[in-house]
């Protein structure tokens, strides 16, 4: 497969392709973050150019991925909480003119009938090659373990130990950034917080939520938090900082 990089507002893309492209991306509670809802709109438009997709020769996306940048002087202890909170330092870095030196790969999605092929990888040294033409030193990100899900009880820093014989990580999400050479930084176990209302999250899971309490979630990777008196649930997801460079 030939693929050729382009940023994803250079065209516009057919509306059956997007639904390919994301027939299998994020959970739908993921929108849920309301905190990050409030900065998309200036990421979308500063930091446009850190937004790529993969298509192949037929000019059909195949995978797509974004990233955004942040000031960070590469210690651990001074990383983001998560992905909400590098989203919060992207846009006030850019407001009060501080140059980014750190390149955040926010997620990347796989056309589901293509999964297995090494695109997810093509995609991350794409989005890499982003950080190294701006000058950047660093590459990180807050990365969402798909295995996680079957082991909601698990704390986020036992999940990051779990590694196969051969020593990579148990999880093929983290496996994926290992193999380009990314190295877990830390836990981050509350990257982001959703919320919503009773309906609001059984519309999101179909699942009913007779009582308050916690639950199991498909594709939760944690338990989300029902407090029926307030018509509110609260999923705080936990990820992973790696870092490519």
């Amino acid at each position: 497969m030939t693929l050729i990089v382009v940023r994803t507002d250079a065209r516009t893309w057919p509306d059956e392709q997007m639904q390919e492209l994301f027939g299998e991306g994020f959970p739908e509670f993921i929108t849920a973050d309301r905190l990050a809802k409030q900065y998309i709109g200036r990421i979308r438009e500063w930091f446009a150019d850190l937004n790529l997709t993969l298509v192949d020769e037929r000019g059909v996306p195949v995978a797509t991925g974004w990233g955004i940048p942040i000031r960070w002087d590469g210690r651990t202890e001074t990383l983001p909480t998560g992905y909400t909170q590098a989203t919060i330092c992207a846009v006030e870095g850019r407001e009060q003119g501080v140059h980014p030196d750190t390149l955040v790969i926010c997620g990347a999605i796989v056309t589901p009938s293509l999964k297995g092929r090494g695109l997810a990888g093509e995609m991350l040294k794409a989005l890499r090659q982003l950080a190294e033409d701006a000058g950047w030193p660093r590459v990180i990100a807050p990365v969402r373990p798909t295995l996680k899900a079957r082991y909601p009880l698990t704390s986020i820093e036992a999940f990051m130990r779990w590694a196969r014989e051969d020593g990579l990580a148990l999880d093929p999400w983290i496996r994926t950034h290992q193999r380009l050479g990314a190295r877990i930084l830390a836990a981050a176990p509350e990257s982001q917080t959703m919320t919503g209302t009773i309906a609001e999250w059984e519309r999101w899971t179909g699942m009913v939520f007779p009582e308050t309490g916690d639950y199991v979630i498909p594709e939760g990777l944690s338990l989300l938090r029902l407090d029926r008196s307030a018509d509110q649930g609260t999923y705080v997801e936990p990820n992973i900082w790696m870092r490519h460079i």
